[in-house]
């Protein structure tokens, strides 16, 4: 616990107010030893470090072939003419991205020799293949607590737009004497600002000098305030949708941050599963709150519940991106030795980078690999539609079941627990489908990355599904369970299609995979926006059963989709400079 604590905000403070003197690192510790591999490189005398380097290497060598002394990834750069540390830069980040046996079974612990450049740079790492410092090696434990403390953060920040929707029929109207297209842009601007705030914020966490940590908090710490005017209203719900934003598209780098490769969609899975909590819990407590005090006390409740997450993040939420890890250890490094040679591989790649070019690069390049890669354009576009059809349904609810079955506005927002149950049915199918399909399958290696769209090609299925049954069983005379039967089919189809785009995007473009996440964030919420603009008068002028049918119809699309996705997605990689084969 107290490493954890070191990580989080809190612990970093203290470090900082001590001189280093608690929560330290082994580097701060008066008794540190550098390590062998190290000490060899920075060895004065070149027969020592030989030696010592020659030991490492036939104790490696012994046990493993996969790790690679510092001599040998030299060889690689010879006759490559420029900047040569950027050569080894961009070898070292995709060797990360290999999966190599030693990722899936980690029985002894094996001694990483640094790298070398030929320009004298001695890039750190990790020490061992079991370094605890590591992310991936933490204890299931720790990962499951880094894990609930980001799907807290998620659930809190998703509840904070559909249960507004109580707000609107717990008396907002009438407060501020508006009309019920009006008060709608409260949510519609809600979901907007998540895109936009994950095009700002999610690249920045691929910074190494920045990292996850500082992107989560504080952004978070602005997510608070009631004001009473309506237009100062909906200014502070589109901020909040924009500070809130970080644990959309983050959440997912974080999950792959501590997960090796083959067991991202477990970590991922339950990052969505509290996305899915968020509309599903938020206009349920949302709905008694106003019933019982009116129409603030929702927003009441998103201050009370953000409260408590703010302060899990700033003492408890440890950084898990590697860059930053190793980026940190270097400086520590750095000041013990003396030595202005150890850098970290984010240090060599960024060091000529200018803060233009990186913050160009954060914003441009979710939008240049949408519109340059097919894939990803179908990705954000489909999504953006089942996006934005899930967010009418906080427009359909109130049309349907008070007037249909006379629920009260606390039991309209039990209604949305439908969409709780068929994300769980969907939870447990998709782990037997990753245990005992998924798994055992790659165990010898990766299959091509169009396998893990199985499930989205039957979750396109579900989407028109569930929305046919919501449309035609929406009466007076049909018991109130039919249409929510609809809801949970379409809420199933819903995950799993999240779930499978999701996992597709990290594993073929996994350098871009939080740029990627923000991009898509951004065409969801656009469409999710306008749904919830538009979706009141599209079913005045069609009714609930035609309007509904209409979007069921436009899901069908989407089948035809993913086939296509399935059946040429690895040639379509094939010709992206930004996929990975």
């Amino acid at each position: 616990m107290l490493d954890i604590i070191r990580e989080a905000p809190l612990g970093q403070v203290i470090r900082f107010l001590s001189g280093n003197r608690l929560f330290q690192y082994p580097e701060d510790k008066p008794d540190f030893e550098l390590p062998a591999q190290y000490a060899a490189l920075l060895e004065p005398s070149s027969n020592l470090g030989d030696e010592i380097l020659e030991r490492i290497e036939e104790d490696t060598s012994a046990r493993t072939p996969q790790i690679k002394g510092h001599d040998d990834l030299e060889m690689q750069g010879q006759g490559l003419h420029g900047n040569l540390s950027s050569v080894h830069a961009v070898a070292h980040a995709e060797e990360r991205l290999q999966v190599q046996p030693r990722d899936l079974e980690r029985t002894n612990p094996l001694i990483i020799v640094p790298q070398r450049t030929l320009d004298g740079i001695i890039l750190v790492d990790w020490y061992t293949n079991d370094d605890p410092t590591n992310p991936k090696n933490w204890s299931g434990f720790k990962k499951g607590f880094v894990m609930f403390i980001v799907a807290f953060y998620t659930a809190a920040v998703y509840s904070a737009g559909p249960i507004y929707a109580a707000s609107v029929g717990g008396g907002l109207l009438e407060h501020f004497d508006i009309s019920p297209i009006v008060a709608s842009l409260g949510l519609s601007l809600f979901v907007l600002a998540y895109g936009i705030g994950d095009i700002v914020f999610a690249p920045l966490c691929e910074i190494p000098a920045i990292g996850r940590n500082p992107v989560y908090y504080l952004t978070f710490v602005v997510f608070w305030a009631m004001i009473d005017d309506f237009g100062s209203l909906l200014a502070l719900r589109f901020w909040m949708g924009f500070f809130g934003s970080p644990a959309l598209a983050n959440g997912g780098a974080t999950a792959s941050d501590l997960f090796e490769l083959l067991y991202v969609p477990y970590g991922l899975s339950w990052f969505v599963l509290a996305a899915w909590c968020g509309p599903a819990f938020g206009p349920l407590i949302g709905g008694f709150a106003a019933m019982a005090k009116g129409w603030r006390w929702p927003l009441w409740e998103i201050v009370w519940i953000s409260s408590l997450v703010l302060v899990i993040l700033l003492t408890l939420m440890p950084e898990t991106s590697a860059e930053n890890i190793l980026l940190r250890r270097a400086r520590r490094l750095r000041k013990v030795t003396g030595n202005p040679r150890l850098l970290s591989q984010s240090e060599v790649t960024q060091r000529h980078m200018t803060a233009s070019q990186i913050l160009t690069s954060a914003l441009v390049r979710p939008l240049e690999i949408m519109f340059k890669d097919p894939s990803v354009l179908f990705i954000n576009v489909y999504t953006g539609f089942f996006y934005g059809v899930f967010y009418t349904f906080f427009e359909v609810f109130p049309l349907v079941f008070p007037p249909f079955y006379g629920f009260s506005l606390g039991q309209s927002g039990l209604a949305s627990l439908s969409c709780f149950v068929g994300v769980i049915f969907a939870l447990l199918g998709y782990f037997v489908y990753l245990h005992f399909y998924m798994i055992p399958d790659n165990k010898e290696g990766f299959r091509e990355q169009e396998h893990r769209l199985v499930p989205a090609i039957v979750g396109s299925f579900l989407l028109p599904i569930g929305l046919f049954i919501f449309a035609w069983t929406a009466e007076r005379d049909i018991h109130w369970v039919a249409p929510l039967i609809g809801v949970a089919i379409f809420c199933s189809g819903h995950f799993w299609l999240m779930q499978s785009l999701f996992i597709y995007l990290p594993f073929s473009y996994p350098k871009y995979a939080a740029s990627l996440f923000a991009g898509n964030s951004l065409w969801r919420s656009i469409t999710a926006g306008a749904s919830v603009v538009f979706a009141t008068p599209l079913l005045s002028n069609l009714g609930v059963s035609r309007g509904v049918s209409l979007l069921g119809g436009l899901s069908v699309v989407g089948i035809f989709g993913t086939v296509v996705m399935y059946k040429f997605g690895k040639q379509l990689r094939a010709r992206s400079k930004y996929a990975q084969s």
